[in-house]
């Protein structure tokens, strides 16, 4: 039994990986694979011999002996204890997707637009590649990336210039949310999995992050692409702007980067801080709404859509819901393996037959070789399944060096395809980015951050 669940995991895992080949979103072999391999579980949980108790992280003693159902009752247990655990960081999700629709509605990212005065090929490969990197880290990765080739497409009109900078700014962004808690979904998922630290995270990994992105902005910027000047672009005085974008901005994003605080003073779970940042931000939004309608004397369309549904009913109506249903999926999917206890013992074989290479790991002597593995990894496959698997596999205590190695190589490894990364995907469907083009131009680049900001990792963390 335990082969055929391994089997269509298998089966599950190419489908998502091969997702633009085959025409069928990612979010269908990960759901299916997911009530599959639990259904597979409950019907034959009396051929199993091991069963991993995840809360304890260690194998259940004498569970072969135990009755049908003894073993029923602990794998329900199971079942809801990952659930938990899922939707922690899918209302997490949720609460700061919907926090930065309710900015995009009060077009608060024009600010940031705003800021934009030069013509500089150069200047302007920084500026976008700095933004990237600090407002991923504030909110996540994905929708940075969405929000600055937003703004860059109204910067740039010539599509062969403009995906040299969405190639920049997703190796910037995946640097940027790797050193933050809310800044990538694989880094969240090890902070709400109490495996990282906020103050730990942002000492081990800025400054590898950070060479991650300067390293191939650096590179990138004497590269023919770069140099030179842009045409001016006129700016769309048609379109009104509502006078509380900036505070609006400001608000949200205040919002999202009060939630490790609170987690810091309340011990509370990072999704509860993250439901009062939403709960603060819709107080206002609704207040401005009103406002901004009651004053505006323009009678457009889209004012009359607007004003016929509050702010945050229409900021809700724009999420990603596929992305959440994925994550829900794929993790569950993943915890299924854990529950078995495969991944414990795959980790053991890994760890006993992987060569080491540099300085070992504190621990179970995880050598520097497998997260830089997992990182190359998470550029082919999805970096979230990687994530979820090394919580399952790795049982060392919170804070140590390897979930925040990890945390760094599956957040930047990605970078390196840009199929690698949800910045990488959004990416290409905004700007219709060739798969091929990717690699000959962007990919090299990607690799050598990549690689840099591993060697500053393996120095930094011998200071620490």
């Amino acid at each position: 039994m335990e082969t055929i669940i391994i089997l269509v995991f298998v089966l599950g895992y190419l489908a998502i990986t091969v997702e633009h080949s085959i025409k069928i979103d990612k979010l269908i072999p990960a759901l299916v694979m997911m009530a599959i391999s639990w259904a597979l579980i409950s019907l034959g949980i009396d051929s199993f011999t091991q069963w991993f108790d995840s809360a304890n992280h260690g194998l259940v003693d004498g569970f072969a002996s135990l009755g049908h159902e003894s073993k029923m009752h602990i794998m329900e247990e199971t079942l809801l204890h990952h659930l938990g655990k899922t939707a922690e960081i899918l209302v997490f999700l949720l609460g700061a997707m919907t926090i930065v629709e309710i900015i995009d509605y009060f077009d608060g990212f024009s600010t940031i637009k705003s800021f934009i005065k030069t013509n500089s090929k150069r200047k302007i490969l920084w500026i976008f590649a700095i933004l990237a990197f600090v407002l991923s880290a504030i909110i996540d990765n994905l929708t940075a990336t969405i929000v600055l080739i937003s703004i860059l497409q109204k910067i740039v009109k010539d599509r062969d210039v403009r995906i040299w900078y969405a190639g920049l700014i997703i190796i910037a962004a995946n640097a940027g949310g790797a050193w933050s808690p809310i800044g990538d979904v694989t880094t969240t998922m090890l902070w709400i999995g109490k495996k990282v630290t906020t103050g730990h995270l942002f000492a081990y990994l800025f400054v590898p992050s950070l060479l991650c992105m300067l390293v191939p902005t650096f590179i990138a910027s004497f590269m023919p692409a770069f140099k030179g000047t842009l045409e001016k672009v006129e700016v769309d005085t048609d379109k009104p702007k509502s006078k509380f974008s900036s505070t609006m901005l400001y608000l949200g994003l205040g919002g999202i980067i009060s939630v490790p605080i609170f987690k810091t003073v309340t011990h509370l779970p990072p999704y509860v801080g993250m439901m009062l940042a939403l709960g603060v931000v819709a107080i206002f939004a609704e207040i401005y709404s009103n406002s901004k309608f009651a004053l505006s004397g323009i009678d457009s369309d889209e004012h009359k859509e607007h004003s016929s549904h509050s702010p945050v009913h229409h900021s809700l109506s724009k999420i990603e819901l596929p992305s959440i249903l994925f994550f829900l999926g794929i993790l569950m999917a993943v915890a299924a393996l854990e529950s078995l206890g495969i991944l414990f013992g795959f980790a053991g074989t890994l760890q006993d037959t992987m060569p080491m290479l540099g300085t070992e790991l504190h621990g179970e002597g995880v050598s520097d070789l497998v997260v830089l593995l997992l990182g190359v990894g998470s550029a082919v496959i999805d970096n979230v399944p990687l994530v979820a698997a090394s919580l399952g596999m790795f049982s060392e205590p919170i804070d140590n060096e390897l979930w925040h190695f990890i945390a760094y190589s599956a957040g930047t490894g990605g970078s390196m395809l840009i199929i690698g990364s949800a910045a990488g995907v959004v990416a290409m469907g905004m700007e219709k980015i060739d798969f091929f083009w990717y690699i000959k131009k962007i990919s090299w680049l990607a690799l050598v951050g990549f690689l840099v900001g591993a060697v500053a990792f393996m120095f930094t963390r011998t200071l620490l």
